[in-house]
């Protein structure tokens, strides 16, 4: 590993890094983990804890919490170099690759625990009108969960560069959608 710590960013790393330990915490992480996985992300060399804590200015164990944090969400890895005992840091170059870890890891800890529950809850016996009508509902929100993951799914499978073709049409899906709606009689 070369390269002086206070090489690690520059001006415009810094403002990103910054911007995402403030996103941290609406994306449901803290600030120190959005930093460190932003600072990976645009780091064009694995980082060791030392350096990473140094570029931040934080401290060896919000350090290794925070990687740990990253390990735990796949969203890591970690490179060894021969004759160095330090462990080094990297993230993935695909930024869809990042993105698709991230819809599975948050799929893993928050649908799958929700639909658990919505069909427990469909699978008891209404005691009452408000039950019946609450039952529907739920009916609704898992239906809709269940297209969603199923969807996410399908574009999971999708290779990097069919996902760049599919975003890139953008609203062109909606007409798309449209004109099958009027070959089909169901606009």
């Amino acid at each position: 590993m070369t390269g002086d710590t206070k090489e690690l960013m520059t001006p415009m790393m810094q403002k990103v890094v910054a911007n995402f330990g403030e996103m941290g915490s609406r994306w449901g992480i803290n600030r120190t983990v959005g930093q460190i996985y932003a600072l990976l992300v645009l780091s064009d060399v694995p980082l060791n804890a030392d350096q990473i804590g140094e570029a931040l200015c934080i401290s060896r164990s919000n350090v290794s919490m925070g990687l740990k944090e990253l390990g735990s969400w796949q969203l890591l890895s970690t490179v060894h170099y021969p004759g160095d005992r330090k462990d080094y840091f990297n993230a993935p170059e695909d930024i869809w690759q990042i993105a698709r870890t991230l819809v599975a890891e948050r799929r893993k800890r928050e649908i799958d625990p929700t639909l658990s529950v919505l069909r427990d809850a469909l699978m008891q016996t209404p005691q009452d009108e408000r039950d019946v009508y609450a039952q529907k509902r739920i009916h609704q929100m898992h239906d809709l969960m269940e297209q969603l993951t199923q969807v996410s799914e399908e574009f999971n499978q999708l290779s990097t560069e069919q996902l760049t073709r599919l975003l890139k049409l953008g609203a062109g899906l909606g007409k798309v959608l449209d004109f099958k709606g009027k070959l089909t009689g169901k606009s």
